[in-house]
């Protein structure tokens, strides 16, 4: 998700100021008093100079002259002055306090925005785009693309310190206000060769953020495969080279910054100077006083803050712009699920299953299951079996509508997945999937995910995941923290938690997906003998390896090269079907050996 070709100075300003605009679009009540606070910062500033020449003409030059200063006025010299400065300060408060709120908001706004956008878009979606860079658009690239907006507020509402600066100076002396004005083309220049040399490097350090974390997480994800193998010294190789690379290019922004910054601050100390000895050939000329001279130099200072304020606007709008291509192109994104309006409405009866002539391929002309027809009986134990790479857990996701078809479709009770409410599939349906995943929460947390039942629901759901046993041993029992994946328990603890997670919500359709790999055979068959004697309100669909878990289904389905290849029961497919005969001797084949080598 790279964000292409170098930009222009012009395009970046362009698209920069663009995006700012979004930002004022979805907050304008809070921009608005910021923007207030900051005028009214820059309004007392200004009038801040005029105080300083007010005092110099009445205070300080005719203390100077007379050797003495007049208490009243050194009284209301002090009245003004702290009238000012406590608005200023306010000013000064409110501007930071909503610029603040403005920034931290729009953030939170826009995290949440992509955030829902995942959940949203399809799992092929997700196949296509690493889990680092997904984290990467949720969270560095939403900062890059508000950064700006802390002093935003600040560089719109000095422009009033700006505008009034100017029409002070014009005012007092329209030569100095000439001599002045001679710095703002200057620092315009600066500003489109800064944007044109910073719009790549920026472009160049954001994605290899995206790349740092993907590593990172890869690493942290594989923590298990790199130790057990020994390659800490390659992985951390690997992400030191991401993360030099990351330092360089974020080098190459300072080094541009580090140029700009200087000339910014340069170049109104230089206009200072200028207007300095200009306006001290006036004052010996007789056409200007020194109040006068005073009052130009101190508002040539205030002109520098607002050039100033909109340069660290300016200087951020490259990244800022960077940050918004990112995360647009997750918002705008294709291939959200449609849903329809109707409801799978069949009280506590099992789901009825009908799958015609489904075609699927993750790529183009790479089929991975073609021409699939078959269809599950409601409350039936159906066992889709076949060799790795056939199909078979796309064809789960098919069944709950993780993915859609290619072509054909999939039905459940007579009703297309495709017209189905947003929601509705998940009501009825559950799957325990291969890789079982445990958030860092207590063992009830788990189970339930935020569903309101009581303790008695969750030890049934326990009992019939024969996990209830194991889970009463625990220190805490259901309040037992799991930790991280639910590193603290099992391989086959872990299968048990996520069935009692499926079984807790009664489903009508139950697809259990390898589900019971790490479990012992024995208290797989309790599991499955538990399932059918419980006289569940389910239709279950069994993604099986064992002959043991086979033999139990009413009904095998064997899909070979992404087909259906054959149906019927155990006996009956090893009796016709030399391709499933050949599948299960191999299996009861590598399970023996693995027994005799545990034994």
């Amino acid at each position: 998700m790279s964000s292409g070709s170098p930009q222009s100075g012009r395009s970046v300003l362009t698209r920069g100021l663009a995006v700012l605009g979004v930002a004022i679009r979805e907050e304008p009540r809070v921009f608005a008093v910021a923007v207030l606070a900051s005028a009214l910062y820059g309004f007392m500033t200004v009038a801040a100079a005029w105080v300083i020449g007010a005092v110099t003409d009445a205070v300080v030059v005719p203390a100077f002259r007379t050797g003495r200063a007049d208490a009243g006025a050194l009284a209301a010299a002090l009245l003004a002055i702290t009238a000012v400065g406590t608005l200023k300060a306010a000013g000064i408060v409110g501007r930071r306090l909503f610029a603040g709120i403005m920034q931290y908001r729009l953030q939170a706004t826009y995290r949440r925005r992509v955030t829902r956008q995942y959940l949203r878009l399809p799992l092929a979606w997700h196949h296509k785009h690493p889990t680092g860079q997904l984290l990467s658009n949720a969270n560095a690239d939403v900062e890059a693309t508000w950064y700006p907006i802390a002093p935003l507020p600040m560089a719109t509402g000095v422009l009033v310190m700006l505008l009034v600066a100017a029409v002070s100076m014009v005012v007092t002396d329209l030569v100095l206000a000439g001599v002045g004005f001679l710095v703002f083309p200057a620092i315009l220049l600066i500003n489109v060769f800064y944007q044109r040399r910073l719009a790549p490097r920026a472009t160049r350090a954001q994605q290899l953020r995206a790349e740092v974390s993907e590593v990172a997480h890869e690493s942290f994800d594989g923590g298990l495969v790199i130790k057990t193998l020994g390659r800490e010294a390659e992985e951390t190789a690997r992400f030191r080279e991401r993360a030099e690379r990351l330092r360089d290019a974020n080098i190459a922004v300072g080094r541009i910054r580090g140029m700009f910054d200087p000339l910014l601050d340069a170049l109104p100390n230089l206009g200072i100077l200028l207007v300095l000895l200009v306006g001290t050939v006036r004052i010996q000329s007789g056409a200007l006083g020194a109040g006068e001279l005073v009052r130009v130099a101190y508002l040539f200072t205030l002109i520098a803050f607002p050039i100033r304020a909109i340069g660290w606007v300016l200087g951020d709008l490259a990244r800022s712009v960077v940050g918004w291509e990112r995360v647009t192109r997750v918002l705008t994104a294709t291939g959200a699920l449609p849903y329809g309006e109707r409801s799978l409405d069949g009280g506590d009866k099992p789901l009825r299953m009908d799958v015609q002539d489904v075609r699927f391929r993750y790529e183009p002309g790479a089929d991975v299951l073609r021409d699939v027809t078959f269809e599950v009986t409601p409350g039936r134990t159906v066992a889709v079996v076949g060799p790795t790479g056939s199909g078979k857990s796309t064809l789960t996701t098919l069944l709950v509508r993780l993915v859609d078809p290619d072509s054909g479709a999939v039905l459940a009770d007579g009703v297309d997945l495709r017209e189905v409410r947003r929601g509705g599939i998940p009501e009825v349906a559950a799957v325990v999937p291969q890789q079982t995943f445990l958030f860092d929460d207590t063992v009830r947390g788990n189970v339930t995910l935020g569903l309101d039942l009581p303790d008695e629901a969750v030890w049934e759901a326990l009992r019939l995941a024969q996990a209830d046993e194991f889970v009463r041993k625990l220190p805490d029992g259901l309040d037992t923290r799991v930790g991280e994946r639910g590193m603290s328990l099992s391989g086959g603890q872990r299968q048990r938690l996520a069935l009692a997670r499926a079984l807790v919500r009664k489903p009508r359709l139950l697809i259990l997906d390898d589900a019971t790999s790490s479990v012992d055979p024995t208290v797989e068959a309790r599991i499955l003998r538990g399932l059918r004697d419980a006289d569940l309100p389910a239709t279950v669909v069994v993604i099986a390896y064992r002959k043991a878990t086979i033999a139990l289904a009413d009904e095998v389905v064997f899909i070979e090269h992404g087909q259906v290849s054959a149906r019927g029961t155990h006996a009956e497919l090893l009796d016709r079907s030399p391709g499933y005969r050949n599948l299960i001797t191999a299996y009861e084949r590598a399970q023996a050996e693995r027994q005799a080598l545990e034994t």
